[in-house]
């Protein structure tokens, strides 16, 4: 029984005492943990459990527990049961991990449950711990994403639980393996502290012997103190010690503490579990503090069975004390507390500055499979974020109000699941992927209804200007869309994300009969066109319900940054139709490309590539690229040397075998574009495809259906080599779209490795950008997913595409990873940007391809029957949000509606310190000569997470071995700016709310 009056005091009926107990609400946080006793061993034990966010089930299944059959999980009945057993007994703690649960849970209480929650939480309880809406993959996930959906979980908290609903630790217990952005944004959001579980078995191996479980992780070299991180590696990954899984789940003894019972074990079990204790002490540096997990995989779903044994483990231990003299103290904690007990030892730590890839489970078992399974799930999350970013600019800066029908959180909400690490990894079951489909193309139809009502507030020049359709179409990948196909007459809207003017080519699929086109700008010049065929493999695509054999090709130069610009599109009455007839290749060779660009040579019998030159290649390097499978490797999984490959496991049981030394050729010469149409076999083919003015290739790759008649499975990758680079067995990844790591063959920077996988060894996460370089020359790939990567061979670049195995690996999700679609094997189709130049200047152009792959600017078609005079009295055909466009190192990363009339902004600095000379260096920005529509009245700065403000944000500071100052600080506040302007160094991400008033109101 509870009885509450007023604020801050709560009278408690304890269920053991049988009388009220007072207990102060208010004390969240680390003034809440348990005093650790002086002298002694103590022992933080963490009930918790591991929610994922849909696996062998969808979101709705696990939390409704259906599906039982699958996995027996309900989380609905683990925070019921949960807050039932904390309620009556204020020692007990819990932590909770997976936002989108949680709401889905609270949405569902009523008011009196919700005040128990809050009192639960108010006392540290209940702790939040991680706070995000899922619990994120950190090696297929990019750093804009992840920072969302942390926002999106900090805000439904925050705006719940106040300051106790602050997360200061993060929980990444069950990624499989992980990101040094993570940790990066993790100090940046205000955490003191992370938890991991997954490490590679030779690194933990190595780090046991050492004592070195717990360390600081300086995430960022630009960045430098402001990203340091203190990271600890779980004993138990994140399961109960061996035999001490008290859980429904679980099949070990209870605790039996009635000495008349003929089964009585307390003592037996005390000293067990005391030897567990000691045997994980030997491996950490503290001798006083030590943590440990109770808890897995939806574990708690009867808590009163769970918690009752560890009060019986508790009290056994714990009375040793007292008969025998015993050191060891258990009780209950959390990782926060844990992380403060351990803090307040002041004890000197190592540090690590690289990341935690590639991660193996055992010689034969290296998780780099999953960088590149379903890549169609890979790319549409990609596209999800591309557009929800659209979304929460056009929202913003038309100032549209809550009546708007369309719902910006169904969008928000659906990507953060997206970075679920079984969700965008691709390692979930096949109908649980299907499921995450769904529920991000219903965010994106929500957004399609705010974005068409932005445009219509931002076009219309007067009241009276009848609304317009725009839609999106989101098959342009396969050349379809409805649109531009079955109108002759629409115009374009284009609209740019970025903070800079940008140019880039615009693809439309129209209809077949070959007719030429005009396109009109808003001054109703017309702009050059092209018409190129639609290469053949695509047009018989399962699944395309398309008759367009033919693309419109037409370039926009300088969109308005965070602004459109509208094209008026109809039939030529004066050119003639245009000549698609492929171009006569009899020569030795011929060039695909413009003089002035990077172009490619190709043999004309062979129909690969020889040669790429331009003016980043001057010594006109030899070139090769071609696509070519691995068999992947069978096994019954009973031991390491018999594992298969899976959704996780990469293990291929054969050397490269090239699919096609001589692909049939297709070559398209025009003065926009020239294409090369590859046929390299029924399930391979590729364009590479030179635009005129772009220092860069395209190589559009499609790879499936992927054969299985044989009854092996197969990975496919394609290779480029640059013949003649001294690459010194070194490459470079990028870490979530962030920061570059270097990689080096066959080496770990932190450990002694030994590789009985060496290919699989050597695959690393690329996210959007693989490099290598010698002193002279860069070469690099841009993706537009995320993809396996790795360089075996000086000056090589091999990726993984696609991957169809008829085994699974035996890691949990029970089926192999064999997508299909249409009756047949998936096919993907993706494109590579190739990219290459001097050493010391190419990297500030690859960052700026990389933005323009990630926020693309997004095509909206709206067919008319106006003439293009009437549309341009009627409409407005371009617009800009900023009074001018940002210097070129820096971007708006976020710009979304918030709280009543506040924004939520972020600028970011997007260059690393050593890209360029000067353009890494610190720039200025002026907040109030940023926009356009409206004004701002007020502005304060906050955390990464935008949930603390930032002159209150406080962190833990940890002394490094290497660090001999005698002082010591307990807290670390972060410094804030002299607004409105806003000083970015390189790779620093700033935020701040605004208050705003638009210049119509």
């Amino acid at each position: 029984m509870v009885v509450t009056w007023g604020l801050g005091l709560v009278l408690l009926l304890s269920p053991v005492y049988g009388k009220y107990v007072h207990i102060e609400t208010g004390k969240c946080g680390y003034p809440s943990c348990p005093v650790p006793k002086e002298g002694f061993i103590n022992v933080h034990l963490i009930p918790h459990t591991h929610d994922d966010v849909g696996w062998l089930k969808t979101l709705d299944q696990y939390y409704y527990g259906s599906k039982s059959k699958i996995q027996l999980a309900g989380v609905q009945y683990i925070l019921d049961s949960v807050v039932q057993q904390l309620k009556h007994d204020p020692n007990k703690r819990f932590i909770y991990v997976e936002t989108a649960f949680f709401w889905k849970w609270w949405q569902q209480q009523a008011d009196h449950e919700r005040h128990i929650v809050k009192r639960l939480v108010a006392n540290g309880q209940l702790e939040f711990i991680g706070g995000a809406w899922s619990m994120h993959d950190e090696a297929t996930t990019h750093y804009q994403s992840i920072i969302d959906q942390f926002t999106w979980g900090f805000r439904k908290l925050n705006d719940t639980f106040g300051e106790c609903g602050v997360p200061k630790v993060g929980w990444q217990i069950d990624p499989f393996g992980h990101s040094r952005e993570t940790a990066s944004i993790m100090a940046r959001l205000g955490f003191d502290g992370l938890f991991v579980g997954r490490i590679d078995y030779m690194d933990k191996a190595t780090r046991l012997i050492h004592k070195d479980m717990e360390m600081i992780w300086e995430a960022s070299p630009n960045l430098g103190k402001e990203a340091d991180l203190f990271t600890g590696v779980l004993f138990n990954t994140y399961s109960a010690p061996k035999g001490f899984c008290f859980d429904i789940l679980c099949e070990d003894e209870p605790v039996i503490d009635d000495k008349k019972s003929p089964d009585y074990n307390a003592d037996k079990r005390a000293a067990e579990f005391e030897r567990n204790i000691l045997q994980q002490l030997n491996f950490y540096k503290s001798k006083n503090n030590i943590a440990i997990t109770m808890g897995g995989d939806f574990t708690y779903q009867d808590a009163h069975y769970h918690l009752v044994n560890i009060d019986r483990l508790i009290r056994a231990v714990n009375s040793q004390q007292v008969t025998n003299g015993s050191n060891i103290n258990l009780m209950y904690s959390t990782p926060s507390c844990y992380l403060k007990a351990l803090n307040d030892e002041k004890l000197q730590w190592s540090t690590k500055q690289d990341d935690f890839f590639p991660y193996a489970s055992d010689p034969h078992s290296f998780w780099t499979g999953y960088f590149t399974s379903r890549p169609t799930l890979k790319y549409y999350e990609r596209i999800g974020n591309n557009f929800l970013q659209v979304c929460k600019q056009l929202y913003t800066l038309s100032n549209l109000g809550p009546e708007v029908r369309g719902d910006l959180n169904v969008l928000r909400e659906a990507m953060g699941v997206m970075q679920h690490h079984d969700a965008v990894s691709g390692t979930e079951k096949q109908h649980v992927a299907s499921d995450y489909a769904r529920l991000l193309s219903k965010g994106l139809d929500e957004c399609g209804i705010i974005t068409e009502s932005a445009f219509n507030k931002l076009m219309a020049k007067t009241a009276s200007t009848p609304p317009v359709v725009l839609n999106s179409c989101m098959l342009f990948n396969i050349s379809q869309c409805e649109t531009s196909e079955s109108h002759n007459t629409f115009v374009v809207t284009l609209y740019n994300p970025l903070s800079r003017n940008v140019s880039r080519y615009i693809r439309l699929p129209v209809s077949g009969d070959g007719h030429a086109y005009t396109v009109q700008d808003p001054q109703g010049q017309s702009i050059p066109v092209q018409i190129v065929p639609v290469p053949e493999p695509v047009v018989n695509v399962p699944g395309r319900f398309s008759d367009a054999s033919v693309e419109l090709v037409f370039r926009v130069v300088d969109l308005p940054p965070l602004g459109f610009r509208s094209y008026y599109v109809s039939p030529s009455n004066t050119l003639v139709s245009p000549n698609i007839i492929p171009e006569r290749t009899n020569g030795r060779q011929f060039t695909v490309g413009h003089k002035g660009s990077l172009r490619v040579t190709i043999d004309s019998k062979t129909g690969l590539p020889t040669t790429i030159h331009g003016p980043g290649f001057l010594d006109s390097p030899d070139f090769q690229q071609n696509f070519y499978y691995y068999e992947s490797a069978v096994g019954n999984n009973e031991v390491p040397a018999n594992r298969s490959s899976g959704a996780y496991i990469f293990r291929p049981n054969s050397t490269l075998i090239m699919i096609n030394s001589q692909p049939t050729i297709k070559y398209y010469k025009g003065e926009i574009v020239e294409e090369l149409h590859q046929q390299f076999s029924s399930w391979v083919s590729q364009v590479i495809r030179a635009y005129k003015g772009e220092n860069h290739l395209e190589f559009i790759w499609m790879v499936g259906p992927i054969p299985t008649s044989d009854k092996r499975g197969k990975e496919v990758v394609t290779k480029y080599s640059v013949y003649g680079m001294d690459t010194n067995s070194t490459f470079y990844t990028d870490s979530n779209g962030r920061e570059m790591l270097r990689r080096v063959m066959d080496e770990r920077p932190t450990y002694t490795v030994k590789l009985e996988e060496p290919l699989a060894g050597n695959y690393y996460p690329v996210n959007t950008r693989i490099s290598v370089q010698d002193p002279l020359t860069r070469f690099s790939i841009i993706t537009d997913r995320s993809q396996g990567g790795t360089s075996m061979h000086n000056g090589d670049i091999e990726l993984m595409l696609h991957r169809r195995m008829l085994h699974d690996d035996a890691f949990g999700v029970g089926e192999a990873l064999n997508e299909e679609a249409f009756g047949r094997g998936l096919v993907a189709r993706g494109t590579h940007l190739v990219i290459g130049g001097p050493s010391q200047s190419q990297t500030v152009e690859e960052r700026r391809l990389v933005q323009e792959r990630v926020l693309a600017a997004w095509t909206f078609l709206t067919p008319t029957r106006l003439t293009f005079d009437q549309w341009r009295t009627n409409y407005n055909m371009e617009f800009s949000g900023l009074q001018k466009a940002l210097p070129d190192n820096v971007q708006i990363l976020t710009l979304e509606p918030w709280k009543g009339t506040t924004f939520l902004l972020r600028l970011e600095h997007v260059l690393e310190k050593d890209d360029d000379k000067s353009a890494a260096d610190p720039v200025i920005v002026n907040l109030q000569e940023i926009f356009k529509p409206f004004s701002i009245k007020s502005i304060r700065e906050t955390s990464l997470g935008a949930n603390q403000w930032l002159n209150e944000v406080s962190r833990l500071v940890w002394k490094k071995k290497e660090n001999r100052v005698d002082n010591y600080e307990t807290l670390s506040r972060t410094e804030t700016q002299d607004l409105p302007n806003v000083t970015l160094t390189p790779m620093s991400i700033k935020t701040f709310i605004i208050d705003v008033s638009f210049q119509n109101q």
